[in-house]
């Protein structure tokens, strides 16, 4: 079943990708006590995810900040050397969490993953983005298959 809009968010561990290497996080550290934007891409170095749906968070920080949000997370089916290299590729620096769900245990709580198996990609995430009020959903919005509307950041902005 689909996390949904006041759901709150499934007590689990990440990996998120520093500077440092791979650091373990707990999704009560990342989202309790603040608004937290998370967005999911089907795979970092993929097309759309590097060319649009990164770059639209990362040239929206400030309006975001603006709107009283506290972080901004990136998250993807993939370990977090990938997510730390794919980072240094698009110069995320500090100012994105770029979050590792390598073996899709997070997504799969969330009921969001996507079977691109056909396609030689195995099981991924679906394309979304959900703003997070202190571990609780405040917003969802999941992507049609192939599609790159509601997930961007201009789409969030809005609905903050």
């Amino acid at each position: 079943m689909m996390i949904k809009v006041g759901d709150t968010i499934p007590a689990m561990k990440l990996m998120q990708a520093t500077a440092e290497g791979p650091r373990e996080v707990s999704t009560d550290e990342l989202f309790g006590g603040k608004t937290v934007v998370l967005f999911a891409v089907p795979g970092a170095f993929t097309p759309t995810c590097s060319a649009k749906h990164l770059p639209s968070f990362l040239s929206n920080i400030d309006p975001l900040k603006a709107k009283g949000v506290d972080a901004i997370a990136c998250i993807a089916v993939n370990d977090a050397f990938v997510m730390g290299a794919w980072a240094k590729d698009q110069q995320v620096g500090d100012r994105i969490i770029m979050l590792a769900d390598g073996s899709g245990a997070f997504t799969k709580a969330l009921g969001l993953e996507l079977d691109l198996v056909a396609r030689g990609l195995g099981v991924r995430s679906q394309r979304y983005a959900m703003v997070v009020k202190d571990g609780k959903v405040a917003h969802l919005a999941v992507e049609a298959p192939g599609g790159f509307e509601v997930s961007k950041a201009e789409a969030v902005l809005a609905a903050l």
